[in-house]
């Protein structure tokens, strides 16, 4: 009778596994969605060059909201190289010179965030005009003293990348160095604090954030699209820097504590709220976050740095929740938050409302998507 129990035991168990199995996506379909939701971005702005005109500003298709997009382009194009993406992205590139809004020597990581892309399309076909404005810049940080640029939690996954991917790609330990002292500033020491709180494993946003600020329901107010750009740039830096880089086991470390404060945070129909702590602070459906978050479990899952019977579960259901409840037919993305910095920023958020800028909630939806299609 004992050995009958374990065999049957043993079954379901085997039963639970295949079935948490069937539940990832046929990779066509994965890449049928992203290349929908991509489709309709390339077809709506189809002049790269055109600006976006937002609150009576003007502003250069190099800024960061693109600068996100094109980095969710490259991650398509690392898994269907169409010419056609490559193609938008370097004469896009090509257009702006190889340079960044706001001039070639910035400490602003929004501005420089598009060299993400630059040493991205250098690693494909090298010309030496491709690298030489973003490697100054970086030049440029790594030889001044100044840590403390990294002031707001987005410019984390705007910023760190470029220094990751030029280390990579010199093979020089100096950006890793000076990466490391800038996040690590950000992270512990800005405003005396720092911006990590390890207590709940999550991020505020910025300074303006730090206790004594709290949520209408008493909590810290930890924003989802903020936390998700720091998850996003730990994988991105994770994905570039050696095995046996001095600060590689930090960046485990933190990018863990994320995952486990995250998986606790998802709603129960798969998306997480614009405010982590607090549902009823603007809640309801957010795709920017999600897909971040999506993006970093996936990764993580896939590198063997999360347990895969504990996250797939959780990754796939915030995958199938914005493929079901925000893909538009036509390939529009629905219940993205515009631009700002807390949860009441960039609302409405609904199926159907545009937001101010379009391309990064498109570029973490890409992100997402290519890593949950690379997990098969």
């Amino acid at each position: 009778m004992r050995k009958i129990l374990v065999v049957l035991l043993l079954t379901i168990s085997a039963g639970f596994t295949t079935s948490s199995a069937q539940k990832l996506p046929p990779q066509k379909e994965t890449l049928d969605v992203v290349m929908k939701v991509n489709k309709y971005f390339m077809e709506k702005y189809a002049d790269y060059r055109t600006p976006s005109f937002v609150r009576n500003v003007t502003r250069p298709s190099n800024i960061w909201t693109r600068g996100v997009y094109y980095e969710g382009l490259m991650a398509l194009y690392s898994i269907y190289p169409r010419a056609e993406f490559y193609d938008y992205a370097y004469n896009w590139a090509e257009y702006h010179e190889w340079g960044m809004r706001n001039g070639n020597t910035t400490r602003n990581a929004d501005d420089y965030c598009c060299g993400q892309t630059y040493i991205d399309l250098y690693n494909i076909c090298p010309k030496p005009e491709m690298l030489k404005n973003i490697k100054s810049n970086m030049n440029m940080l790594v030889n001044t003293p100044q840590v403390g640029d990294w002031t707001w939690v987005d410019a984390i996954q705007m910023g760190m990348p470029v220094l990751a991917k030029m280390g990579h790609l010199t093979g020089e330990q100096k950006y890793f160095d000076k990466m490391w002292d800038m996040y690590e500033f950000s992270r512990n020491q800005l405003a005396g604090k720092g911006m990590f709180n390890l207590a709940d494993g999550l991020w505020w946003r910025d300074a303006d954030f730090l206790p004594p600020y709290k949520e209408p329901n008493g909590e810290d107010c930890y924003w989802s699209r903020g936390n998700g750009w720091a998850y996003a740039a730990l994988v991105r830096v994770l994905d570039e820097i050696p095995a046996n880089e001095k600060h590689r086991q930090d960046y485990i470390n933190d990018f863990l504590i994320m995952s486990k404060a995250l998986k606790k945070c998802q709603r129960t129909d798969g998306f997480w709220n614009v405010s982590l702590h607090d549902a009823g602070n603007y809640g309801g459906k957010e795709t920017t976050g999600t897909a971040l978050f999506v993006y970093g479990m996936a990764w993580g899952v896939r590198n063997e740095l999360l347990d895969k019977e504990e996250y797939l579960p959780v990754l796939l259901k915030g995958w199938n929740a914005m493929v079901k409840e925000a893909v538009h037919p036509n390939g529009f993305l629905g219940y993205v938050q515009g631009t700002g910095k807390e949860p009441k920023d960039g609302q409405p958020v609904t199926y159907e409302s545009v937001p101010d800028f379009e391309d990064y909630g498109v570029g973490c939806f890409l992100l997402a998507g290519t890593e949950v299609y690379k997990l098969q």
